[in-house]
């Protein structure tokens, strides 16, 4: 299997998976770069997954399905562009021969999910997170509570550590410049910082990223760590419950410059 990032909009990605004939997307907000992407590897297109019903992820979808030779699956508590099958935690997905595993990550939106391939002998476990999961952040809670973002990072972190992490935008240069002010004696964050400046200056996206690196660097999932309780504090969190801390970062990430 072949993971691509297609670079959307300003900063999104549509995440590609394909098996050099056949195709699925991941979130295609824009149709215009899956559909380059499908003609130049003579590909086909059997599936779509969609994480939440942003029009930056869903805005591609009806122009796709002109080509589409399978099913779009899609949030049960959430609508998408019709037809499509609802899915939600304990849901089966199938894909490209693949099996998916379907776990509800609300917070950024009330219905948000995530689709987990554990993976082979051959290849690592992969990881569509949508909007949920940043590398070295999350979602803006724009429908959920910061108790369930809190559990749904979790439950990502949870997943096995070389899991490659696909999250839907380029967010991380400024997500790890928060990471250093939550933590800045952080040795894990400052050396990223150094390799996605490399990364990024040579045209290159800084994603995947790993459970393991996250785990590592994401304040949003170290919210159990002392040094990330006492910043939360310092920003106004009353107690040292993950919810509690995770609300106060999300608070102070919204306000950073």
């Amino acid at each position: 299997m072949n993971l691509v990032a297609l670079p959307a909009f300003s900063d999104n990605y549509v995440w590609m998976l394909h098996d050099g004939h056949r195709a699925l997307v991941v979130d295609p907000g824009d149709a215009t770069p899956v559909q380059a992407a499908l003609d130049a590897q003579g590909l086909a297109l059997a599936g779509i997954l969609v994480t939440h019903h942003h029009p930056d992820h869903v805005g591609g979808v009806d122009a796709l399905r002109g080509r589409l030779q399978g099913p779009v699956f899609g949030p049960a508590r959430e609508t998408i562009p019709a037809p499509y099958l609802p899915v939600q935690a304990g849901s089966a997905v199938q894909l490209l021969g693949l099996d998916f595993t379907v776990i509800d990550v609300p917070g950024h939106t009330a219905g948000h999910v995530a689709y987990w391939w554990a993976g082979d002998a051959t290849q690592a476990p992969v990881l569509f997170c949508g909007d949920t999961l940043f590398s070295a952040g999350c979602g803006r809670l724009f429908e959920g509570t910061p108790a369930q973002m809190h559990a749904s990072l979790a439950a990502l972190a949870a997943l096995p550590d070389a899991t490659r992490v696909c999250c839907a935008h380029e967010y991380t240069g400024s997500n790890l410049q928060f990471a250093a002010a939550v933590e800045p004696h952080n040795a894990e964050v400052a050396a990223h910082i150094t390799r996605c400046q490399a990364l990024r200056a040579g045209g290159q996206p800084t994603l995947p990223s790993t459970i393991a690196l996250e785990r590592a660097i994401n304040p949003f999932m170290r919210c159990a760590q002392p040094s990330v309780i006492a910043a939360a504090r310092a920003q106004g969190a009353a107690n040292d419950s993950g919810s509690e801390v995770l609300g106060a970062l999300r608070e102070w990430k919204n306000r950073f410059r």
